[in-house]
């Protein structure tokens, strides 16, 4: 804790998966540790982020924890992309309430030219009707497409990883976890914030859920999502167990000790792991 504090070394991989391993006993003092490094690195505050389904369902990709994907079942339609007007009438009301961040995600593998000329058009519009800041999720991109996006003003770009590269093929054969990774390089070349998480319980083990804070980490992203799998109606997990909730509080506690700076944001999920405890993760 001390170390990770004043700025010395980092986290080792090793001394991750130690932590990890610690007696549900022990994990009330590694949240304190991580609590400590938290006010120290990244400060108490908390940031407000809405976020708008600009595009929902029909997606081509086979991500077997999405319900938006074309190959499963799923209650999901798909629907298109929605109305600006729409949109800035959805960021005045997230800004009413407190937002500082409005970010559109569109269910795609990556924009194409009706796509992106939608989305610019839609940032366009959301600048000159809010001070929010504008952030998106529109898939894989190329290096032309984040030099767009960044020119037009997007102050951050999310594009998870989801899960390590040793288990990501478990999940996706649509595309490679190398490909989200080009993504979210081409995102901070472009000179855009990136953020970048992944989802917890989808069958990776412990030393897995380490690998992705590791490969993360490696990208030095601003902001990171850490999602806990709710298994979706139709979709290859649906049938998953949730992750427990003291296996959630630990991960979020070693996600901030291995990226003390970070934005880490308990995401997708949470509601649903937080089972008993008494306090919100």
């Amino acid at each position: 804790q001390t170390r990770l504090v004043t700025g010395g070394d980092p986290l080792t991989f090793d001394e991750a998966l130690a932590l990890a391993e610690l007696p549900d006993s022990q994990l009330p003092s590694l949240i304190a540790a991580a609590h400590q490094v938290r006010l120290a690195c990244a400060g108490p505050g908390v940031e407000l982020e809405s976020i708008i389904s600009a595009k929902t369902g029909g997606c081509a990709e086979d991500c077997a924890f999405c319900s938006q994907s074309r190959h499963w079942p799923s209650p999901v339609r798909a629907e298109p992309f929605l109305d600006i007007a729409a949109m800035v009438d959805a960021a005045r009301r997230s800004a009413e309430l407190g937002a500082t961040e409005f970010c559109i995600v569109v269910a795609v593998r990556g924009p194409d030219e009706r796509i992106m000329r939608q989305t610019l058009q839609a940032v366009d519009a959301l600048h000159e009707a809010t001070e929010l800041r504008v952030a998106c999720s529109l898939g894989i991109l190329t290096a032309a497409q984040a030099e767009d996006l960044a020119s037009a003003g997007v102050h951050r770009y999310n594009h998870n990883l989801e899960a390590a590269r040793s288990f990501f093929p478990s999940i996706v054969s649509t595309h490679t976890w190398e490909e989200r990774y080009e993504t979210c390089r081409l995102v901070t070349e472009a000179g855009m914030e990136l953020c970048s998480g992944g989802i917890m319980g989808m069958g990776e083990t412990m030393r897995q859920r380490i690998e992705l804070a590791f490969e993360l980490a490696e990208l030095g992203p601003r902001e990171v999502p850490i999602n806990f799998l709710n298994p979706r109606p139709g979709t290859p997990l649906a049938g998953a167990n949730l992750l427990p909730a003291l296996e959630a509080v630990r991960m979020i506690a070693l996600f901030r000790l291995i990226m003390p700076s970070a934005v880490l944001r308990a995401a997708g999920g949470r509601v649903l792991v937080e089972g008993s405890l008494d306090a919100p993760i």
